[in-house]
């Protein structure tokens, strides 16, 4: 029994190039299942049993917040420049 998806999927087929779409409870092949890389499609529950067992300890779980990476900080605006345009001469007291 494969792994089931809670979400809806659309993705290309790898063998056969044609468009597919997944809906939530579906449990797609491992060839296809390989694409879906995203946590948040997947059911959450007790791992499939792997038919070796890993000698390496497990990597920790960080769970995904779901919100999109956060933006870069905006650029401070540049100071502004002072006027570059000709001046005119002060009119001279007169006498």
């Amino acid at each position: 029994m494969g792994r089931r998806l809670i979400a809806a999927v659309h993705l290309t087929h790898p063998e056969t190039f044609e468009p597919v779409v997944l809906l939530p409870g579906d449990e797609p092949e491992e060839a296809v299942a390989a694409l879906i890389t995203h946590p948040d499609a997947w059911e959450t529950g007790p791992e499939p049993d792997s038919e070796e067992p890993s000698s390496e300890p497990e990597a920790p779980v960080i769970p995904a917040s779901g919100d999109p990476a956060p933006e870069p900080e905006p650029e401070p605006e540049p100071e502004p420049k002072p006027a570059t345009g000709r001046r005119r001469k002060a009119a001279e007291p007169s006498a």
